[in-house]
């Protein structure tokens, strides 16, 4: 890291340089080398300069994983705008909030992401979208949003046609003068993530953050996969997320091959892996499993991946002495704690010895700038440490922290954070619903699961209809797979008349709700 600045700009330059050739990212139908990605992304940036978005600007992109996905990331991210991924999982409502949320000034998408119709999808988020005209986008819901780039060919008033022409380009040597003026203080991303608010947090990353908390994932990911030579990596994380940004972000530090695919099948999967010679795969443990519950999976060829056919499910779990997983990464570490400074501390804020567990709490240059419209005194406390709510602990001469469990009550499912607020909310918001609690429960597959403790209105009510509501509002991950039916007086609570969640979740399994 000591021959250039920790920006994506010159760690992309250095890539291209010096690995060219070699195959960036790679899908079932597209191949993007580090130099490709290099011209293809300055290309785009030199538009987006010509049109006048710069540095600060919020650029929100609604990719599925893939070369493009790249490519405009890149491109925003080396003329200095704030890159704001939109997950494909988003309804439109969570588009909607998302897009105001984050102050998102131009949406970039394709025509169709996946089985969604994108023009439809962004008319159901913003009903007032069909009366505006393209580049002059003014809604009261979206206030900041003043254009929508299709990358494909629409018919659609309010959408601004992507113009290839070359006279809609800035001169190379404006580029050129607007990278250097980018630096690693600069913001570079906002991650969305559920929080212990019905509201998702926009967690805000530096230049310099990202670069630096990134630079030891080669060597981490070739340690977990047993990767010696040409790592091919099949990154099944989305790139919307921490998990893939650090994917794409990491492989800029060495030539690292990302194998993706623009949604998750186990079979595609395969085929991938044993066409490109995967030596590895990161994700989430369900989706390895899945792999390995295919019917073809003892038929296939994977001699050069033997950590998918031989190791442990989950890669967290790789080489760990007591049976309690190494800590993955976290969204406001930029996915990593290289750069981190860390405390664990008990109840009272004392460090813990080796061995014992605590509290995380983080602090330093790898830690996130912090959350989007949060002063810093709501994020920090008076010495700077952000306090994770995650319970781990360290051993003697292992660089590893090791992850016990959550003191707050965000749920983790399927590697993904659900705010019980965010869909008690929408649950509550139903007319034959009196009353909704909702909490996490261990499950063998995902971690924990979202469960709905709920007292209807009426006598009963339909809890399969009740599914389907809520999948109309909230991603599928965010829905609730375990639903129990109550009465209010069964809803325990503390002396304050706050909800007691912690006895509710003992109460649930122990069927003592009914």
């Amino acid at each position: 890291m000591t021959d250039l600045r920790p920006t994506v700009s010159d760690v992309l330059a250095r890539r291209a340089r010096e690995s060219g050739d070699v195959e960036y990212v790679v899908t079932p139908t597209d191949r993007l080398t580090y130099r490709e990605a290099e011209r293809r992304s300055a290309d785009v940036a030199r538009r987006l300069l010509a049109t006048g978005v710069g540095k600060g600007a919020r650029v929100g992109l609604f990719f599925p994983n893939g070369a493009e996905w790249v490519v405009w990331w890149l491109a925003a991210s080396r003329i200095g705008a704030v890159v704001v991924p939109l997950s494909t999982l988003y309804t439109p409502a969570e588009i909607a909030k998302v897009v105001r949320l984050g102050d998102i000034g131009l949406l970039v998408a394709p025509a169709r992401v996946l089985h969604i119709d994108v023009a439809e999808r962004l008319e159901a988020a913003f009903p007032h979208l069909t009366g505006q005209r393209a580049n002059r986008i003014a809604m009261a819901d979206a206030p900041y949003l003043r254009a929508v780039v299709l990358v494909d060919a629409s018919d659609r008033r309010w959408a601004t046609r992507w113009d290839t022409t070359d006279d809609l380009l800035v001169p190379e040597e404006v580029l050129r003068s607007v990278e250097r003026e980018v630096t690693p203080a600069d913001l570079a991303v906002m991650v969305h993530t559920s929080g212990s608010t019905a509201d998702p947090k926009g967690v805000l990353h530096t230049h310099g953050t990202l670069i630096r908390q990134t630079s030891t994932w080669p060597v981490a990911i070739r340690a977990v996969t047993g990767s010696t030579g040409d790592a091919r990596i099949l990154c099944a994380m989305p790139f919307f997320w921490i998990g893939g940004l650090l994917a794409t972000t990491g492989a800029l530090h060495e030539p690292i091959t990302l194998l993706v695919l623009p949604r998750l099948d186990a079979e595609a999967a395969l085929d991938l892996i044993e066409r490109e010679r995967a030596t590895g795969i990161v994700g989430w443990p369900a989706f390895t499993q899945r792999l390995r519950d295919h019917p073809s999976f003892a038929t296939r060829d994977l001699d050069s991946a033997p950590m998918l056919r031989d190791g442990p499910v989950d890669i967290a779990m790789t080489d760990v002495p007591d049976g309690f997983p190494a800590h993955r990464t976290m969204s406001e570490t930029a996915g990593g704690f290289s750069c981190t400074e860390i405390a664990v501390v008990d109840e009272d804020g004392r460090a813990v010895p080796d061995g014992t567990t605590g509290e995380l709490l983080i602090r330093g240059v790898g830690v996130m700038a912090g959350y989007n419209k949060r002063e810093r005194a709501d994020t920090f406390d008076p010495d700077g440490w952000y306090h994770t709510g995650d319970r781990v602990y360290r051993r003697e001469g292992d660089p590893r922290l090791f992850y016990v469990g959550r003191t707050s009550e965000l749920i983790k499912s399927g590697g993904a954070n659900v705010s019980p607020l965010e869909v008690e909310a929408v649950v509550n918001d139903f007319a034959d619903v009196t009353q909704c609690v909702v909490v996490g429960l261990e499950h063998p597959e995902r971690g924990e699961e979202v469960c709905a403790v709920v007292v209807p209105a009426g006598e009963d009510v339909d809890v399969d209809a009740l599914t389907e509501r809520v999948r109309i509002r909230l991603s599928a991950y965010k829905v609730p797979t375990r639903w129990v039916i109550t009465t209010a007086d069964r809803i325990p609570t503390l002396a304050s008349g706050k909800l007691d969640r912690r006895t509710l979740r003992a109460m649930v399994l122990d069927d003592a709700l009914a």
